[in-house]
């Protein structure tokens, strides 16, 4: 069923025509692009599923390497690239813990933000793989699913609340962890399992007191730090969850519209990029062709001989991932980022 709807979103065609056409101006420069960076990934993959660098034996690189492949319509269960893909995901099941945790290695700033990473992947893959696998997931990611739940339910304060942070027993939250988790939780949602539309509201909820109204951006902890790089995340998160047109996502929108050519000299900035273009094609029409004709002008420029791109944050194996996720939003294969084909983009 989850592979039936897969195919219907990848097909339908409806007013993000605009955005294809701004794609049609880079497309033969940015398919080879891509593909060379995915020929990366899968050379230098271990033979377990995990990759060489920085983190990648957590559970969160195998993930955002395993979404890069499927982001361009690669599949576990054919294709040059599934065997790559069955890596990936076997190497995630293979590390959950007991209470639920996808755990393996060093995951950077805490086992929840690969967990959370982790669980996304798994849930978009779902359906899309061989019936052991599939088996397999069904029985893992409600586990995963159930330990995303807890940790929103710890008693935090009323700043705090409805979001995540670096542990599951953390008593805080930050927009950068919690935008993974909403996004995990919503992507589960959309493929039937059991999220409690309270948990949705509450992650909303708790991303707006992260949102300052007169400038329109997002912050991580408040709402100003790092407002660069997570105004996407915190503009993509509502519009997944039906935001769309309110004034709070218009007023993002401008901003990131405004402020993206300062985002290449930042800290993270392959994050902000992959979220500024994530929620810049949810925007449609001018947000979405003048960020798109800047990321692919900037960041074509930026692959490395080898198919990789470098991030100074966290390596190749990320940087390439999380920039191959960003050229290919018009590809529309990942079903979370769907953008809701009745809106009209003006």
């Amino acid at each position: 069923m989850r592979f039936f709807l897969f195919l219907i979103f990848v097909t339908h065609l409806s007013a993000q025509e605009i955005s294809e056409t701004v794609f049609s101006r880079w497309k033969e420069r940015v398919d080879p692009s891509v593909e060379r960076g995915l020929d990366y990934l899968a050379r230098i993959q271990s033979d377990d599923g995990s990759f060489p660098e920085n983190y990648g034996t957590s559970s969160g690189i195998p993930a955002l390497a395993g979404m890069a492949f499927l982001s361009r319509g690669h599949l576990p269960t054919e294709g040059k690239y599934a065997e790559t893909l069955t890596r990936c995901i076997d190497y995630i099941l293979a590390h959950q813990e007991g209470p639920g945790l996808y755990k393996a290695g060093h995951g950077g700033s805490g086992p929840m933000y690969a967990h959370n990473i982790a669980t996304l992947f798994i849930s978009e893959v779902s359906g899309m793989v061989d019936p052991e696998r599939q088996r397999r997931i069904a029985e893992s990611l409600p586990r995963a699913l159930g330990l995303i739940l807890r940790a929103q339910a710890v008693k935090k304060s009323p700043q705090h609340q409805g979001g995540w942070r670096y542990h599951p027993s953390s008593r805080d939250s930050d927009t950068s962890c919690s935008g993974w988790a909403l996004m995990a939780l919503r992507s589960a949602k959309l493929n039937g399992a059991a999220v409690p539309d309270e948990a949705i509201d509450q992650a909303v909820a708790y991303l707006y007191r992260h949102f300052d109204p007169k400038g329109g951006h997002f912050g991580y902890t408040d709402t100003h730090k790092h407002k660069l790089s997570l105004t996407g995340m915190g503009l993509l998160c509502l519009e997944l969850c039906g935001e769309h047109g309110k004034p709070e996502t218009i007023k993002a929108a401008d901003f990131v519209l405004q402020d993206f050519r300062s985002l290449e000299k930042e800290q993270f900035a392959f994050y902000g990029n992959y979220y500024n273009a994530q929620a810049m094609f949810q925007m449609g029409d001018a947000y979405w062709e003048t960020y798109a004709d800047w990321m692919y002008a900037t960041y074509l420029a930026e692959q490395k001989e080898d198919g990789s791109w470098y991030s100074k944050e966290a390596g190749r194996v990320y940087g390439t991932s999380i920039m191959v996720l960003a050229f290919t939003v018009p590809y529309r294969q990942l079903p979370i980022y769907q953008r809701d084909e009745t809106v009209d983009d003006h």
